[in-house]
Parts: structure tokens; C-alpha cells; sequence
């Protein structure tokens, strides 16, 4: 006579991957894993990776998963020239619009990222609240009011951690009231690329003037 004692323990292994990656596929339709976030859902997505990327597949997505700097994240497949308009498919994962202000922040975190990797230090960039804010402060023309532009720029950094590329990060001894710091996540290198990188000093220049523009046409207003 057979002996099903054991059934149970028989039918965990089996039943554990399906579980994980229902979790797997609901977190990444949600927003981004990553590795330090919590290393059980890494391992379970590296084991079931292939499984996920045919599950996405159907939904006209791509999974983005770099193993090195610890982050995966759903992309929606690129369009062809070529393909037949009416055959697109509704996109699954919005594209986010981004203003001028939080492209120009973006490239300068961009560049310190890789600054800061050049360097062959730490793996985790941090910075505080007054480092980001000089670091695009430099960049700006004066204007007449400095504390509304400093909220201004706050703004900004608010809502880059917003969109993933900064983690606020809890100040020492748990306290809310000392100096905010935030971390650059790593994922940044994976929407400003290399090429992007490359041609930095160039859109910088061209992010200065359209500033430029933009603080007169404010103050023009102002005086009206």
C-alpha cells in the first residue's frame, strides 16, 4: 500500500512557485522590485524569470532585469514604423510627460551617479537635501526671490522620489525633524543611458538657456 503521509510536503514545491509569481507579476504591474528591497521576492523573480517574461509578453511588455545594480521593472515594447497602426496595441504602462525642471534634475543626479561610480567607492549614492539643492542651484540664474525658488526646487525633488529615482531615507535615531538625505536609485542609469550621458554637456547648456527664458517670461509677467 502506497503511503501518501507525505502529500503535503509533496505538493508544497509545486504550489510555492505559482504563488510567487502571481506576487511577482502584481508587484512589477505596480511599480519597481528591487534586490534590497526584499532579497526572497529577488531570488523568486531570478529563479522565474522566464516564466514572467512570457507572461508580460502577452501584455506587450518587456522585463527589464539587471542583476548587477539589483532592479527589474515592465517596459512597454517599442512600436515599429513599419506596423500597421490599427494593430497597436493599448499601452499598459503610461508614459509620463516630464517638465523642464525635473529633466534638469534628472541629468544632474545622472551625472553625479556616474561620477560618483568613476570613483570605485560605495555602491549606494547618498545625498542630502542641501546637496541636491545646491547641485541644481548652480545651474540657475539668480532671481529675486531665493527662498521661492529653494521651495521650488524642493518641489522638484518631491516629485523625482515620486517617480522612483530618489529614496527618502529615514535621518539617524529615527527622528523626522533633522535634514532630509536621499538615495540616487541605481535605476536612474537605465532610463538616462550612456549615449544620453554622453551629450550631457550639450543639453545642459540647453536646459540653462530655456531657464533662462523661462525665469524673464515669469518676471515679465510679474511686472505687468
Amino acid at each position: 500500500m502506497e503511503d501518501f503521509s507525505n502529500t503535503a510536503a509533496i505538493e508544497h514545491p509545486i504550489a510555492a512557485p505559482v504563488a510567487d509569481l502571481s506576487v511577482l507579476l502584481i508587484k512589477l504591474l505596480k511599480s519597481v522590485i528591487y534586490r534590497d528591497g526584499d532579497e526572497r521576492q529577488w531570488a523568486a523573480l531570478l529563479n522565474l524569470q522566464a516564466r514572467v517574461r512570457d507572461y508580460v509578453a502577452v501584455l506587450n511588455l518587456d522585463l527589464i532585469l539587471d542583476e548587477a545594480e539589483g532592479y527589474a521593472f515592465l517596459k512597454s515594447r517599442p512600436e515599429s514604423a513599419d506596423d500597421d497602426p490599427s494593430s497597436h496595441l493599448p499601452r499598459l504602462v503610461a508614459r509620463r510627460p516630464l517638465s523642464f525642471a525635473v529633466s534638469l534634475l534628472l541629468a544632474l543626479l545622472r551625472k553625479k551617479l556616474a561620477e560618483f561610480d568613476a570613483g570605485g567607492g560605495d555602491t549606494r549614492l547618498v545625498l542630502s537635501r542641501d546637496n541636491i539643492v545646491e547641485l541644481v542651484r548652480v545651474f540657475l540664474p539668480d532671481g529675486p526671490n531665493e527662498a521661492k525658488l529653494i521651495d521650488q526646487i524642493e518641489t522638484t525633488i518631491n516629485k523625482v522620489a515620486e517617480l522612483g529615482f530618489l529614496q527618502k531615507l529615514k535621518s539617524s535615531g529615527g527622528s523626522s525633524t533633522g535634514p532630509a538625505s536621499y538615495e540616487v536609485r541605481r535605476i536612474l542609469k537605465a532610463f538616462v543611458d550612456a549615449q544620453w550621458l554622453a551629450e550631457f554637456d550639450t543639453r545642459l547648456a540647453s536646459y540653462q538657456s530655456q531657464l533662462a527664458d523661462v525665469i524673464k517670461a515669469k518676471e515679465g509677467r510679474g511686472h505687468e
